[in-house]
């Protein structure tokens, strides 16, 4: 056993996996989104939350935009969302 007390050695596999979810557009576009606009993170996934709550249409009508917008604000929450979980960022 390698690391401290307690950790298991690392798993080839498990870094393996790791990798391969790094290497897909979700995550792509969740690292860009990120490093461009850190600040906005908290508030893209938020949205995101309450379109996932709300549905598509009816939230896009109650904040007075289109479907397709609220569309996209999902796919950047989500991706967000699934980068910050891939790279062990918090939040």
């Amino acid at each position: 056993m390698s690391g401290a007390a307690g950790e298991a050695a690392p798993d080839p596999s498990a870094a393996e996996l790791l990798e391969s979810l790094t290497d897909t557009g979700l995550y792509s576009i969740g690292a860009y989104f990120a490093d461009r606009h850190p600040e906005l993170c908290d508030d893209v996934v938020a949205e995101a939350q309450a379109i996932e709550d709300q549905g598509l249409a009816r939230w896009a009508a109650r904040e007075g935009a289109s479907v397709d917008a609220a569309f996209q604000t999902l796919v950047t929450g989500l991706a967000v969302r699934y980068y910050k979980a891939v790279a062990g960022q918090p939040g």
